[in-house]
């Protein structure tokens, strides 16, 4: 947040206020309005990407192969011969000069989609349940959702309202939850239209030097939450469309708790609290200045942030930069390791065996068919729509609202949220999401049991 006496100092725009508010409004209305559409609550920016999907067709599925196969050959080209055009752009050299780790993920990604495109190589790899699965299921909504996230986040985050909302609801979220008050703004985005647009706004906070490593580590695992849209699907799918209301309230309950007490425990606890450059922020960050009152001294920081907007043409060049950025950056990382983590899903015994130790702790909280329970408890982690296709053919509907629920609350699923989170600058590994999506299920498995005996 800006050094409160360098905002006193600085001069307001006439016309700040117009340029808070109608880029905030229009910005607050695309993201975060929920809306009737087709017989579904879902928010503009969601529609659009829809529009935009239904416009291209059966197009959507050889531009995606095109875009993650182009995305790995000119990474390993640029790799080897570093031509001066682009090694002087700021932004093509941050593209195309990932580190070794990511440049390997990303020809995972590049080979992984030739080969389920053209259905060559191993069947494990592209049949319909693993690579399929991602490539015609998944990455067609996340191109469209990042089109149109990434050219219209500048609305949310370059006007002023992340500062004069942030202001506002810091009095609550930095007590409850040890955040920022703009972080709200990342949880309502997830919650009312997909997680993958909180993630993207929380990784440009925290490049943009809003959000700490912790911040940034705890908003990306923990408020990206899981759309109302979709948590109705894995809803569907268990077949107890009736019960949505009790479901979706145990999906809160259990989220807020999972919210105060992980981000307590390690890893998230061990991160720094330094910006992405190792700079630390300012003590007096949450401080209100002799005179003013919350509202007012978030309305201040507001105008202030609209006052250094300087061209449109660059606020839209950013917006162009972002959807770059997500579309070619962070399709290739989904691709390779949420095909990898299908695979392990699909052809191994690796999750059944992990969740094994679950079986004690669902008989101790009474959940019938326990032992069929326990195979979905950790196989979420490959793709949150596995324990609901799993949950189906179990009886007790008790033990499929469970599964169901669980499925969305443990949040961290490789096949999305996961492999975003590791293809964003977020500062988290694969191993500490592991353990984070772990610490989920240990602590929101109670509270669901708990309402689910409650309706059962």
């Amino acid at each position: 947040m800006q050094n409160n006496t360098q905002s006193l100092e600085k001069p307001v725009k006439a016309n700040a206020l117009w340029i808070f508010l109608i880029p905030s409004i229009i910005g607050l209305f695309l993201f975060m309005a929920p809306i009737n559409y087709q017989g579904d609550i879902t928010i503009p920016v969601a529609v659009l990407a829809k529009s935009l999907l239904s416009l291209i067709g059966d197009a959507i599925v050889p531009i995606v192969t095109a875009v993650i196969a182009i995305t790995a050959v000119a990474s390993i080209a640029y790799h080897f011969v570093k031509p001066a055009v682009i090694a002087n752009h700021r932004f093509l050299n941050g593209l195309l000069s990932p580190s070794p780790l990511w440049l390997t993920v990303r020809i995972i990604g590049g080979i992984a989609v030739v080969m389920t495109y053209l259905q060559v190589g191993p069947k494990a790899i592209w049949e319909e349940n693993t690579g399929g699965l991602v490539l015609e299921g998944l990455l067609p909504t996340l191109f469209s959702v990042f089109i149109f996230a990434g050219l219209l986040l500048p609305l949310l985050l370059n006007f002023g309202l992340l500062e004069f909302i942030g202001t506002l609801l810091s009095k609550i979220m930095r007590p409850v939850f040890n955040l920022p008050g703009r972080s709200a703004i990342d949880c309502m985005a997830s919650w009312l239209g997909d997680g993958s647009v909180g993630i993207l706004l929380t990784s440009k906070q925290y490049e943009s030097k809003f959000y700490t490593q912790r911040e940034a580590a705890v908003v990306g695992t923990t408020f990206s939450a899981v759309s109302i849209t979709f948590s109705l699907v894995v809803l569907a799918q268990v077949n107890l469309e009736q019960h949505f209301l009790a479901f979706y309230g145990a999906i809160c309950l259990a989220g807020i708790v999972a919210a105060i007490i992980i981000p307590r425990l390690p890893p998230l606890s061990r991160k720094k609290d330094t910006f992405i450059d190792g700079t630390s922020p300012s003590s007096e960050q949450d401080l209100l200045p002799q005179g003013y009152t919350t509202f007012g001294w978030g309305f201040k920081l507001a105008l202030d942030k609209a006052s250094n907007i300087k061209s449109t043409k660059k606020v839209f060049s950013e917006g162009i930069e972002n959807a770059v950025d997500m579309v070619f950056g962070v399709l290739p990382v989904v691709m390779g390791l949420g095909t990898i983590a299908l695979v392990v899903a699909e052809y191994t015994s690796v999750f059944a065996i992990l969740g094994k130790p679950f079986i004690p702790f669902l008989e101790l909280l009474a959940i019938p068919e326990a032992a069929a329970a326990s195979e979905t408890m950790v196989v979420g982690f490959a793709d949150m729509f596995i324990p609901a296709i799993i949950a189906a053919s179990i009886d007790s509907e008790l033990t499929r609202f469970v599964i169901a629920a669980m499925s969305v609350t443990q949040l961290i699923y490789m096949s999305e949220v996961g492999a975003l989170l590791l293809g964003s600058k977020i500062p988290v590994n694969i191993a500490e999401l592991f353990i984070i999506f772990i610490l989920r299920t240990l602590i929101t498995l109670p509270v669901i049991a708990g309402v689910a005996h409650l309706i059962f």
